[in-house]
């Protein structure tokens, strides 16, 4: 049950980030998103990912895979796209 509970609170923080990610991809617009922000939300989603991956904890470990990986997008498209 545990492991469950698990899946669903990886699934659902996971699912809540996809909204903004996607509206990003699709305007390029990164006027609203915060370097420092994400720069650190992305610093700590690679350390919850290796976490997950030193414990074993699978649920971890594919949230914050799926997460780093769009998270990282989004920096990297802050960092290409900014004005000044």
């Amino acid at each position: 049950m545990h492991e469950l509970i698990g899946y669903l609170a990886a699934a659902l923080t996971t699912c809540s980030f996809l909204p903004q990610a996607w509206l990003t991809f699709r305007t390029r617009d990164v006027r609203g998103v915060s370097l420092g922000m994400y720069s650190v939300f992305t610093l700590g989603v690679a350390l919850w990912l290796a976490y997950g991956v030193m414990l074993g904890a699978w649920p971890i470990v594919l949230a914050n895979s799926v997460t780093l990986a769009l998270a990282g997008t989004i920096l990297g498209m802050k960092l290409r796209y900014r004005r000044g």
